[in-house]
């Protein structure tokens, strides 16, 4: 193979990773080498979401790695090149999620002790699901940037090696093994669209698609709130930060190594809106019945944006991760609900008297409406004691049901749509 260098190793600074980007050669031995450790996953063509967004859509579920997610990758492939000194020191790395439970799972089937740590604020079953695999949990900081510093100072501390979520050459490699994957089952996609944090899944899919598949254009895609790579690539300063649903790319210090790989390749980056990656879940859900966190619905929300940039293509889109709670994603499907009209919430002034919630209940199913929820305030939220505010929530068929529901209130009623 060529010659690839690992990043930091034992007692690492927090200085950038060093080495060379990898190679086909390299990425291609790392397929090799990860064969049997981590699963080889399907790619399969979606017609719903095909016919929905006018593009071809083919799915490549990393969703179904053992961990939820496609770092089993990088991290299987950067252990197995430990050396019998790194692998007697044992690893660490830092991460609130999804490497963490990978870097936990290979340490662990390589016989290897491992510590990660993860910022105080990391949830629980997330904590839980990284000890599981037999690593040692440090809780520290309140943000992934003080977890990492603290992650620094315990590997020089006592001589860990560092386990880099994305600036490691050979983590890089491992993430590649997902384009290579896709070119075999696919060789004639006209794109692949991958999810961008830290940069070192794009970066690697961008080496392996120009060297096995250069007519494959590849994309990185990067929530609004979170668009270092497109500040950089573009000149600017990077400002980044605020809350976000696709938590596993809300980076704040991307990787030096895979800016520079693309920046080489001229990459292009997508940046898509917190809306629309809510969209993409609940159509991954609903259409193509997968559960995908937010990260691992950015490539579908890059489609939903730049619809014309797509059309008539066959496009990849990697679910690189389905660790989404489980309370967030119900949220995520009753706010798209509610975005796209079928579910409709309005606020009414009626009289207080008899009969009329029954009034109200029987012109709402006499239009096909189900109610859902109703919240009745007849002391404090009305003007008057003579009149009771009402706030209701029906299930409708689409936003012309629901506008048809809440004309036939109306006719009757002051109705306020919320």
């Amino acid at each position: 193979m060529a010659s690839l260098t690992p990043g930091p190793t034992v007692g690492a600074s927090p200085s950038p990773a060093v080495g060379d980007p990898p190679s086909l050669t390299d990425i291609d031995a790392a397929t090799s080498r990860i064969e049997g450790s981590v699963l080889r996953t399907p790619l399969v063509h979606s017609d719903t979401l095909s016919r929905a967004t006018g593009a071809e859509i083919f799915l490549k579920l990393e969703n179904l790695q053992p961990t939820g997610a496609f770092k089993e990758r990088g991290a299987a492939n950067r252990i197995a090149l430990l050396t019998p000194a790194e692998r007697a020191c044992g690893v660490i790395a830092m991460s609130a999620g999804n490497h963490a439970q990978a870097v936990a799972r290979h340490a662990s089937l390589a016989g290897i002790t491992a510590t990660i740590v993860m910022p105080r604020f990391t949830p629980t079953t997330k904590i839980m699901r990284t000890r599981a695999w037999g690593a040692e949990v440090v809780l520290h900081g309140e943000t992934l940037a003080e977890a990492s510093d603290h992650a620094y100072a315990l590997a020089a501390r006592e001589g860990l090696v560092f386990i880099h979520p994305y600036n490691d050459p050979a983590i890089i490699a491992g993430q590649a093994t997902v384009a290579l994957e896709i070119i075999a089952d696919q060789p004639d996609l006209d794109a692949l669209i991958v999810p961008t944090g830290g940069g070192g899944f794009v970066a690697g899919c961008t080496i392996a698609a120009h060297a096995r598949a250069p007519h494959m254009q590849v994309f990185g895609v990067e929530v609004e709130t979170y668009a270092g790579f497109a500040q950089a690539l573009a000149g600017q300063p990077i400002a980044v930060g605020g809350a976000t649903i696709a938590e596993g790319i809300a980076v704040r210090d991307i990787g030096s190594l895979p800016l520079a790989i693309l920046r080489a390749h001229h990459a292009e980056i997508l940046v898509v809106p917190e809306a629309m990656v809510e969209q993409a879940i609940a159509m991954l859900v609903e259409d193509a019945k997968l559960v995908a966190e937010g990260a691992g619905a950015a490539g579908l929300a890059a489609i939903l944006c730049f619809p014309e940039r797509f059309k008539g293509k066959r496009v990849a889109l990697p679910i690189c991760g389905g660790n989404i709670d489980s309370r967030i994603l119900a949220n995520t499907l009753l706010r798209n609900l509610l975005r796209d009209g079928r579910l409709l919430r309005v606020l009414m002034e009626i009289p207080d008297r008899p009969g009329v919630l029954a009034d109200i209940a029987t012109r709402i199913s006499a239009q096909g409406g189900n109610i859902l929820e109703v919240v009745h305030q007849r002391l404090f939220a009305s003007p008057t004691v003579q009149a009771a505010t009402l706030e209701i929530m029906v299930e409708a068929r689409d936003a012309a049901h629901g506008n048809a529901i809440a004309t036939a209130l109306e006719q009757v009623y002051t109705v306020k749509r919320m």
